[in-house]
């Protein structure tokens, strides 16, 4: 059975007839295994998957390039399972595009619960005890903090930190910033540009008479808030309630040395005060996330976009604007209608000024093997300039 010390859950094992435990890291919030059995480089592939699809979790004394591969072959196995026909085809079949996206959802859900069931050993100090394995400690204390015990983690998930920490270090090129934003760990990355570029490109509100101050709720990596620095507009506030998004954005914006034009600032969605122009990027699809780091994607109930929404007009001056980047994904899902979102802005005391419309450019709206492909392919991303009725 598994425990928590302190604050910290810890995964528990039997080696060598001798109980152990550790403390159990997960950036998802997944609990730690309940069965954990040694392996290493003599167990095969279809026995590992086996016994992860039965919830036996594998904590890995082998080579770890090994393991790396027999993660491979465990993700390849769960790829042929999902693509294998049922034998009740037609009646399993998905009656509506929401339906079809909670089914997603579920089978993706499966899908990490398995992928995740190979467990890697790490030190106090985060080197891991394995032949051939890479040195990871930078990665892990910028994620983790400074080691103080040992611990177990999926492999899955620690390559998946050492792909941010190699993201965090090239960084993303973003021409309408004249530079790079490096996305922190668990910080939603400015990877589908065409947002930014309708930011980059949407006509200024007319405010001369009022203060050039303009706000960005949700900042995330700051990538809105440079480029509005970038426009011209003298002071912008910056908000976002995650610490490490507060980390991210100022170290971004310290970078592009836009550190005095912007402050940044914690709050929940607004700051105190009134702007010329208020912009928010909201989560677009509205569900569940089951991993911090789907919080950039996912917004139960769509909670921020009514927040957002709700509180905009008490912070805008008089012909001020606020401008609102909204992918319409969750319109051809099912899951949200446009006349539910037209009436949001109604029942604010909003009218829409315009809207800017841009198709996505991603390689996933192009994925035949997508199951959500065909509402991917219809998708289109807005950016609504919103007024005060």
């Amino acid at each position: 059975m598994n425990s928590d010390v302190g604050t910290h859950p810890v995964v528990h094992w039997t080696e060598g007839g001798e109980a152990h435990c550790a403390r159990w890291r997960s950036e998802s919030g997944a609990p730690p295994p309940e069965r954990v059995i040694i392996a290493d480089d003599h167990i095969t592939a279809d026995e590992a998957y086996g016994l992860a699809c039965q919830g036996t979790a594998l904590l890995w004394r082998g080579d770890f390039q090994n393991a790396r591969q027999l993660l491979l072959a465990l993700t390849n196995r769960a790829e042929r399972a999902l693509r294998k026909p049922k034998k009740s085809a037609v009646s399993s079949m998905p009656a509506s595009p929401a339906e079809a996206f909670h089914l997603h959802r579920q089978t993706q859900s499966q899908r990490a619960r398995t992928l995740g069931a190979l467990l890697v050993p790490l030190e106090a100090d985060y080197i891991i005890p394995l032949r051939r394995a890479p040195d990871i400690r930078q990665a892990c204390t910028e994620v983790y903090g400074p080691g103080q015990e040992t611990s177990v983690a999926s492999l899955r998930a620690l390559l998946g930190l050492i792909g941010a920490h190699e993201w965090y270090i090239k960084g993303i090129e973003i021409a309408a910033i004249g530079g790079r934003i490096h996305p922190h760990y668990g910080v939603f990355a400015p990877i589908r540009r065409e947002y930014v570029e309708l930011v980059a490109t949407a006509p200024l509100p007319d405010c001369r008479s009022l203060p050039s101050i303009a706000f960005d709720i949700g900042t995330g990596t700051g990538v809105l808030a440079a480029v509005l620095a970038r426009r011209g507009i003298r002071r912008v506030i910056a908000t976002d309630r995650d610490p490490r998004a507060l980390a991210c954005a100022r170290e971004n914006l310290e970078r592009l040395g836009l550190g005095r034009q912007v402050e940044v600032v914690q709050a929940d969605l607004f700051p105190e005060g009134r702007a010329a122009l208020v912009v928010c990027n909201p989560p677009w699809v509205p569900a569940r996330p089951s991993s911090p780091i789907e919080r950039g994607i996912y917004d139960p109930e769509s909670r921020m976009l009514r927040g957002f929404l709700s509180g905009l007009s008490a912070h805008l001056e008089p012909r001020g604007e606020g401008w609102m980047i909204l992918s319409d994904l969750a319109e051809h899902l099912g899951l949200r209608s446009r006349s539910e979102l037209l009436a949001s802005f109604d029942a604010a005391g909003l009218k829409v000024v315009d809207r800017s419309d841009v198709r996505p450019r991603h390689p996933r709206a192009s994925d035949e093997s997508d199951p959500l492909q065909a509402a991917r392919t219809a998708e289109v991303t807005s950016l609504w300039r919103l007024a005060v009725r």
